[in-house]
């Protein structure tokens, strides 16, 4: 069996095709993108994260390969080089800064919600894709008039990239560097406090005494744009289309407001949104029973490990109090994602008041499918009855 990426699966369904491959075997071959490996078993992708100078970033971080017109750290880079860059934003990812930004989303997650809900019928993804790009706006210090023009770009950006198509890929990338050059230039002239702006944090950074080059100050904003808000739009949807499916748990969690943190760690387990993020292996290796030859991409699906039998019981389950330790969602290693905190944040957020001003919502329609490497809903229409 081998995995074909341009296929289309739905949101539930797509985990009986991702099994049986896993059983065949954990690690598989796709001739797509001009080939690669993809590893579906939770072992081999946690070999795989926890050896970062045998399988390496900097070559290509996602299937397929973007071609960038820049290094983009912190992920473009391996460590040690990528450390000075994770070391500057670390501050601005603490709990406490997610926790002052937290009432301006909840009120603006409750608006939205409350339009939408008055509709009756509505399409969810309407709700998911701003919450994010407004959250990261706040988080970056980007005045809020702006705020539509940097969410549509990193749409457009993402369109284009999951359809192919490489001239719009290449105009709405060079777009996104020049907000990011736009912002790092403000700085620049009147910063703000490091521990609070991650802009001047990263002019306010050295490495060996030295300020970082401004081209790649100017590529981690570029990179922080689009990552910051795809990835937990979909996310949010996919905890939304659980939800209105799932009603019993919907109402559950309705009538006990207090268990939905605790309840998102497992929805984390189950949609996991990243199939494609990549490594390549500096020499030939031997992976889940597959010889990877040096400077092949490896593809780890998320997705897939996430819901492994070997580490999870009834894996396709939602398990309320599951231990989360095995929980890959947001990787580990050097590269774990550093906004895991803000990202729970939106969702907590989202389902909270999506539930307190209805009495149940349901799937009213196909959901809309994004491509690989995401795994969410860009579509996702539902019928609400507001309280």
């Amino acid at each position: 069996m081998r995995l074909d990426p341009l296929a289309e699966h739905d949101l539930f369904a797509i985990h009986d095709h991702y099994h049986r491959l896993r059983a065949a075997s954990p690690v598989v071959h796709s001739p797509e993108f001009g080939g690669f490996w993809a590893v579906l078993a939770h072992r081999e992708v946690r070999q795989v994260l926890s050896d970062p100078a045998l399988f390496i970033n900097s070559v290509q971080n996602v299937v397929p390969k973007v071609r960038a017109a820049g290094r983009r750290p912190p992920l473009h880079l391996d460590p040690p080089e990528h450390t000075v860059y994770r070391r500057a934003l670390a501050p601005l990812f603490r709990s406490e800064r997610t926790a002052a930004l937290e009432p301006a989303v909840r009120a603006l997650v409750g608006a939205l919600v409350a339009d939408l809900v008055a509709r009756g019928r509505f399409d969810a993804c309407e709700l998911t894709y701003r919450v994010p790009s407004f959250t990261v706006a706040r988080w970056m210090n980007i005045p809020d008039a702006e705020i539509g023009a940097v969410r549509d770009t990193a749409d457009a950006y993402n369109r284009a990239f999951q359809e192919g198509d490489d001239d719009g890929l290449r105009r709405t990338s060079g777009e996104l560097y020049e907000i990011a050059r736009t912002l790092v230039a403000r700085r620049r002239a009147d910063p703000l406090d490091p521990a609070e702006d991650p802009p001047s944090a990263l002019l306010a950074a050295r490495d060996g005494g030295e300020p970082l080059p401004d081209e790649l100050v100017v590529g981690t904003i570029r990179q922080l744009l689009p990552a910051s808000m795809i990835g937990a739009s979909v996310t949010i949807a996919s905890c939304i289309a659980h939800l209105a499916r799932d009603t019993a748990l919907q109402e559950h969690l309705r009538r006990n407001p207090g268990e939905i943190p605790a309840a998102i760690p497992e929805l984390l387990r189950l949609y996991s949104p990243y199939r494609g993020f990549a490594r390549t292996a500096v020499r030939d290796v031997e992976l889940g029973g597959q010889r990877i030859r040096s400077g092949e991409p490896i593809a780890l699906v998320f997705t897939a490990a996430n819901r492994d039998p070997a580490v999870f019981p009834e894996p396709d389950r939602f398990h309320a109090g599951r231990p989360s330790g095995d929980n890959i969602v947001f990787g580990s290693g050097p590269h774990r994602c550093a906004g895991a905190g803000l990202g729970r944040m939106e969702i907590t957020v989202t389902l909270r008041e999506l539930l307190a001003r209805t009495r149940l919502f349901t799937l009213d329609g196909p959901i809309g499918m994004t491509r690989w490497p995401e795994f969410g809903p860009r579509s996702l229409p539902l019928r609400a009855v507001a309280r």
